[in-house]
């Protein structure tokens, strides 16, 4: 019964359609349907504008930098730094010259503290929540992060709340109340995130606290980034006003934006930056730390069992983590470039990272390393900057038995630095370097970080199409100037794990000496 409803109503349907298309032919209309049902705009062809609705904007290109970045520097001291970007919002942050490498004289972690007591209750805003819902007014998030040397408090927020925006910046960075259990809070955070950091299975973050602290020992960015357990409860209200009081200056400050008009930023911070008392009162700094950074190297070993970090039912094979970094240069310096670019040449990752485009395939880590040794899991090369030094490193990672032999491919790899370069290889690295600069970039967020700390330093920017002039003109020899010049230098080696093969320091530092790279010969009477 139901097979023959539904034949009738297919039947029924069949001869309405064609009835539908006869009629349609013989009155002459065109049997084709239109694309477009709407009465509203008739006939009106999408190439053409609507009738009666606003004509829109566009951003253009003209193939250079629209927008140059303007600085004006106040009266107190603070630079205020701008860069238009088109759009509806804009990222506006306070940047502050102060970090782990200034607390010499304090106790270590301060810095560490400030990063989570940011955006909590103010002189104006009684609690944390306050702030975010000042900010959710104006579709607003905040961000607080620290690193060795600078302090970044950033907004993203639509640019009509501009005012409000800088003024939520100057509470929170000049009028932090700091309350007994804000600090209470701090002190948890703090401790769960320490013994997150010893946890976790990926030590990238501990190698590198590691390697700073043997490059650079018991100075500036040697200094400890996270706060040292036996700190923790030490620091309290009355430590860090001390310490704000000598670096939150506004001629250590650089309030940045980008989305944002010039003019209109400068106002806002004349409004509420210049002119106000800090919550710690307007005593003139009198202990400010100006050493220079002293490279140093030398070996800093953690033994630890690595045997059960895997957090899931697959077990994770035991690893030994090994670090080598020598001396580069600070990114004030004409040389710097060329590290970069020796950095990209370098590049690497795990030995289970995907391919494809920008992956980095092609790198010597990649090609003389891992697609050479099977059983090293990881290799990869970092340069960090300053603006008195550099660090560049190779972290590797293999099973403790043939720690050995990782650590003297490391030093062979390091000693070829030194060697010819290939022109093809240049050019990938690169082109492969320019790409990564652009790419970033296109971010608003990452242009505020880049104007921010440019200013910072120089007082000026650097606008892409120059950093890429730069980079294009780098040749061979600027690469084996610089790594020769860097391979003078004693190493920096941070070990993690099973040590019992690691190679003695001063067998290493032989091994960067040598032609070669190998390490000595050692000889021994039982097995």
């Amino acid at each position: 019964m139901a097979a023959l409803v539904l034949a009738t109503a297919r039947r029924l349907l069949l001869r309405g359609s064609g009835s539908w298309r006869r009629s349609r032919l013989r009155s002459g209309a065109p049997a084709r349907r239109g694309f477009s049902s709407g009465s509203a705009y008739p006939r009106v062809p999408l190439s053409s504008p609507l009738p009666g609705v606003p004509e829109p904007v566009f951003a253009t290109v003209d193939g250079q930098e629209k927008f140059e970045t303007k600085v004006t520097t106040l009266e107190n001291g603070l630079r205020v730094a701008s860069q238009n970007k088109f759009g509806q919002f804009c990222t506006v942050g306070v940047l502050i010259n102060s970090g782990s490498r200034y607390e010499a004289k304090y106790l270590s972690g301060i810095a560490h503290f400030l990063e989570k007591l940011a955006f909590s209750s103010t002189d104006r805003f009684d609690s944390k929540d306050e702030i975010l819902l000042t900010l959710e007014k104006h579709g607003g998030i905040c961000d607080c992060q620290t690193s060795r040397d600078t302090t970044m408090y950033a907004v993203s927020a639509d640019s009509k709340g501009l005012d409000t925006v800088v003024g939520l910046l100057a509470d929170v960075v000049l009028h932090p109340r700091l309350t007994d259990e804000e600090i209470d809070m701090t002190r948890m955070a703090v401790q769960f995130e320490l013994e997150d950091l010893n946890m976790r299975p990926d030590p990238e973050p501990l190698l590198t606290e590691m390697i700073h602290e043997a490059a650079y020992q018991e100075n500036t960015v040697g200094l400890h980034r996270f706060c040292p357990t036996e700190n923790i409860g030490k620091i309290d209200r009355e430590v860090l006003h001390s310490y704000l009081r000598n670096y939150y200056t506004p001629d250590r400050m650089v309030l940045a934006g980008v989305g944002v008009e010039h003019e209109h930023l400068v106002e806002c911070a004349r409004k509420h930056l210049q002119g106000t008392r800090p919550a710690w009162g307007c005593a003139k700094a009198v202990d400010v730390d100006r050493s220079v950074a002293q490279y140093t190297g030398g070996m800093v070993k953690l033994e630890r069992d690595m045997s059960n970090v895997s957090l899931g039912p697959a077990p994770f094979p035991e690893l030994t983590h090994i670090m080598i970094g020598l001396e580069s240069c600070s990114f004030l310096e004409e040389d710097f470039i060329p590290f970069a670019v020796l950095n990209m040449m370098m590049g690497g990752g795990g030995s289970f990272s995907a391919g494809g485009p920008g992956k980095g395939m092609f790198t010597r880590l990649y090609l003389n390393v891992l697609n050479r040794h099977h059983w090293m899991y990881n290799a990869t090369s970092y340069h960090h900057s300053y603006e008195d030094t550099g660090l560049l490193c190779v972290h590797a990672s293999a099973d403790p038995r043939q720690v050995r032999e990782m650590v003297e491919i490391l030093t062979k790899e390091f000693i070829l630095m030194a060697g010819t370069v290939d022109v093809a290889e240049l050019e990938r690295a690169k082109t492969q370097l320019m790409s990564m600069l652009m790419m970033n970039l296109e971010s608003r967020p990452v242009i505020f970080e880049d104007v921010g700390r440019q200013v910072l330093a120089t007082c000026s920017r650097k606008l892409p199409h120059e950093l890429c002039a730069l980079i294009r003109s780098v040749k061979p020899e600027d690469i084996r100037r610089a790594a020769s010049q860097m391979l003078r230098r004693k190493p920096a080696v941070a070990a993690l794990g099973d040590l019992s093969d690691l190679p003695t320091y001063e067998h290493i530092q032989a091994a960067l000496s040598s032609r070669d790279g190998r390490l000595p010969r050692t000889y021994r009477l039982f097995r």
